[in-house]
């Protein structure tokens, strides 16, 4: 039997615009973008009295936006780039990959301009099926049945999509859509950073000689993520349910245990590293804040939790594998330069401001205002930072 092809995609150079030769250029820089310019423009939204022009209040686009917009487009660039890699087939680039960031352009002009509710249903809602059915299409063709749950992930999240725009039709769906999204989320940042967050230790100690070393995935990360899955489908469905909230405490409790067996502490002398560590270290904290929302009322709201897993986990995450892909991928050295440092610096500061707004008393809107504009500033520089290296030509391997 013949041996599959396999394509060095990590060196793999489309014809054409560099922007459009590998899709973590194109959407780690929208994506990013959107996360700078979102979050103030929500602000000044939320402290005028304003509303978008496009079928939600400002509330629910701010929401939209930042799962289905700048998530969206990041783990898009994310799969794009990932997917050649564990299958050895060629990468989505030039007009196929034009012609999907236009689809996720179209979503985000859509729901800010048009009041349509049934457009931006069609056109939002479109790109993350078409994402979808690329990864499924790309993990059959190339056999690797290993990832096949990050395909049902990601269908998962273009059906939270529709959910969310199927409010509006459908008021008794309201706050599913959302959920589930951060649901796969969490369950994207164990599956996956559970993968590149002790691999990527792995490495950088064995070149330092440092022992004793990460602990291979085994059965205990196996029930960690199990556990996982049953606390946030719970929450999904009965959020305030007591015995979901027991769930996710002891699931907050083993991705600590998982974590310490990753020798993070290891990692404090290199910050691209390090970062991976505290995004993974925000996932635990906000299963753990999710539980205590449901276990004890009034404590912890649900909005605190809902912050610590998007600002902080996802927010974190996202930014320490998209400054390490596009050092890796477009040929530099990776390693975390002041500018870097910085946004690491910031997107800290911004969702650890957020979590605490709640306790701020008098002095909450302001400190919410400040949050977000820490936060955001921290994408902002990374689009300052790295956007002449995601659109000039440039390749390396990761």
């Amino acid at each position: 039997m013949a041996q599959p092809r396999v394509v060095d995609a990590g060196r793999w150079r489309a014809p054409g615009l560099a922007v459009l030769s590998y899709g973590f250029r194109p959407f780690f820089l929208l994506g990013a973008l959107v996360a700078a310019l979102a979050v103030p423009v929500w602000l000044h939204m939320l402290l005028h009295g304003m509303a978008p022009a496009g079928p939600f209040d400002a509330l629910h686009w701010h929401a939209h936006e930042m799962i289905f917009g700048y998530l969206a487009a990041v783990i898009a660039g994310f799969l794009l780039t990932a997917v050649p890699n564990w299958t050895g087939r060629l990468p989505l680039s030039g007009l196929p990959l034009a012609g999907l960031v236009l689809l996720w352009l179209a979503g985000r002009v859509t729901l800010l301009v048009v009041p349509s509710p049934i457009w931006a249903l069609l056109l939002d809602g479109a790109f993350l099926i078409v994402l979808a059915a690329a990864v499924w299409r790309e993990i059959i063709a190339g056999r690797n049945l290993r990832n096949l749950p990050v395909a049902v992930l990601i269908s998962l999240f273009a059906l939270a999509n529709l959910l969310f725009h199927l409010v509006t039709w459908w008021p008794a769906a309201a706050g599913y859509g959302e959920r589930l999204a951060l649901g796969v989320a969490a369950m994207l940042i164990g599956l996956v950073g559970g993968r590149i967050v002790p691999s990527f230790t792995r490495n950088w100690m064995a070149r330092l000689g440092l022992e004793p070393l990460p602990v291979s995935f085994g059965r205990f990360d196996q029930a960690t993520m199990v556990l996982t899955a049953v606390g946030l489908a719970g929450w999904i469905a009965v959020p305030a349910n007591a015995a979901v909230g027991i769930v996710l405490v002891i699931a907050s409790i083993l991705h600590i245990v998982r974590m310490a067996r990753w020798r993070g502490h290891y990692a404090v002398r290199e910050p691209i590293v390090l970062v991976l560590h505290l995004g993974y270290l925000w996932l635990a904290a906000s299963l753990l804040l999710l539980g205590l929302s449901a276990l004890v009322p009034g404590t912890v709201s649900a909005s605190t939790a809902l912050h610590a897993l998007s600002a902080g986990a996802v927010g974190t995450m996202t930014l320490a594998v998209m400054t390490r892909a596009s050092l890796g991928h477009t040929g530099r050295a990776i390693v975390a330069g002041p500018a870097t440092l910085a946004i690491y610096a910031l997107v800290t500061l911004g969702a650890v401001m957020r979590v605490a707004a709640p306790w701020a008393g008098e002095a909450y809107l302001p400190v919410l205002a400040a949050s977000g504009l820490v936060w955001s500033g921290a994408f902002a520089l990374f689009v300052i930072a790295y956007g002449p290296l995601l659109v000039r030509p440039g390749a390396g391997r990761i």
